[in-house]
């Protein structure tokens, strides 16, 4: 047995991989064995690849959301903000703050001869709402840039403007909750504006209900005088708002309400986050499946060698030396089917962008038609960090899955197993 050990080292690894593909009697092992390590190899691979394009589309959502959000915003306990200007400088000077911008905001209804909904207008200023957000999102027709002071022109969402059955050109009341005496009586406050321009976010709150004015024009609408509603404000690290919301909110005061972007989404990324760790969870279940096939296949590969396994015994092997040697085979299964798994993975989710178009062109259509859909490509955002852990566990669980069958066999006796040889 020494001699024999001395050929082949480490003599374990060596029988191990033999074992590995079943050459003799029972091919029927091989295959399962196969199954198994290609049953990891695809779980691994559409787990990497699953989570990087729910990572992809969390991303893009945050981009575009967060693009026309503000960060934090410092508003008035009355709804209304005096001497803006000198609280956007006092503002600025937060070594957190990188940009700060007056709006204006309220509620209003819009309508359109028989049609009439409600919308959330807001009045900016198009020369510093790029300190705060994003202003060139997705324009169906028209410019932010018509949005001067005076001409009352008036940009639309997408579902909103569809409602009203309005286009670029179009004339439209803005009907201000607030009433005005006149001779004739009491009347609600009226505004016809134009409509300038249409544009699509992808969330209801804004296609259905978002309306842009210029600054000045909102003021004069809501009657607001030198006042705005609010400032908005960029951060440098967006996901630091709550905590500089806390210190602006301790700095400015109770006569002043500060909030942040996580009170008004913090639930959506919250729930895409959930269903990323469900998607994971129920994805590595594949996985724990190709396992439970490695068991099987290690269990009939332990009763196929049998006899080997008392002849080894008998020609003086150790129990713990034959626990390692079904170990290995299994572990030889599981980081293969892992590695390839990984690799392919990775590839796909940095290719995915060739690979939709290129299954696109195969099908004949499209996979998501833009009248349907607002994100009409598969984002990937590939973190490594991800596949590591994602390896890591398949391994771990790979080598976990042998442990059973391996201690099986190294408790075969050879004097039974040999008997009926």
């Amino acid at each position: 047995m020494g001699t024999i050990a001395a050929m082949f080292r480490p003599l374990e690894l060596f029988i191990g991989q033999r074992y590995t593909h079943s050459r003799r009697r029972n091919r029927f092992i091989s295959f399962i064995s196969f199954a198994s390590m290609l049953g990891i190899m695809l779980g691994v691979m559409v787990l990497i690849t699953v989570l990087s394009v729910m990572n992809g589309f969390e991303k893009e959502l945050r981009t575009r959301i967060l693009g026309v959000v503000a960060h934090v915003t410092v508003s008035g306990k009355e709804g209304q903000l005096a001497d803006w200007p000198t609280q956007v400088k006092q503002l600025e000077q937060n070594p957190h703050v990188k940009g700060a911008a007056p709006y204006v905001q309220k509620q209003v209804m819009i309508t359109n001869g028989n049609y009439m909904r409600g919308a959330m207008i807001q009045g900016i200023d198009t020369t510093q709402q790029h300190k705060v957000a994003e202003v060139n999102f997705k324009m169906l027709a028209g410019s932010f840039d018509t949005l001067k002071a005076r001409d009352y022109n008036i940009i639309l969402g997408k579902e909103l403007a569809s409602n009203l059955g309005v286009q670029v050109g179009d004339k439209v009341t803005v009907i201000v909750p607030q009433v005005q005496v006149t001779p004739a009586g009491i009347l609600p406050r009226l505004k016809r504006f134009t409509v300038a321009g249409i544009f699509q976010i992808g969330q209801p709150q804004y296609d259905e209900m978002g309306a842009f004015v210029e600054l000045s024009d909102a003021s004069r609408l809501f009657r607001l005088g030198e006042n705005v509603s609010g400032v908005r404000l960029r951060l440098d690290d967006l996901f630091q708002a709550h905590k500089v919301a806390q210190a602006l909110q301790q700095q400015l005061g109770k006569d002043y309400k500060v909030a942040d972007w996580s009170e008004e989404h913090g639930s959506f990324f919250r729930a895409v986050k959930t269903e990323r760790i469900v998607m994971t969870i129920i994805l590595f279940l594949v996985v724990c499946v190709a396992l439970f096939n490695l068991v099987a296949s290690l269990m009939m590969a332990v009763n196929d060698k049998e006899s080997d396994i008392a002849i080894l015994r008998t020609f003086g092997m150790d129990s713990s030396t034959i626990r390692r040697i079904f170990m290995i085979q299994g572990s030889i299964i599981g980081v293969t089917g892992t590695i390839v798994g990984t690799i392919l993975g990775v590839l796909l989710s940095l290719n995915i962008d060739v690979v939709v178009p290129f299954v696109e062109k195969l099908m004949g259509r499209k996979i998501f038609p833009e009248d349907v859909f607002y994100i009409t490509t598969l984002p990937s955002d590939l973190h490594w960090d991800n596949v590591i852990l994602i390896a890591l566990a398949s391994i771990t669980a790979a080598i976990l899955a042998t442990v059973y069958p391996a201690k099986r066999a190294s408790q075969i006796q050879p004097a039974e197993s040999l008997r009926y040889e």
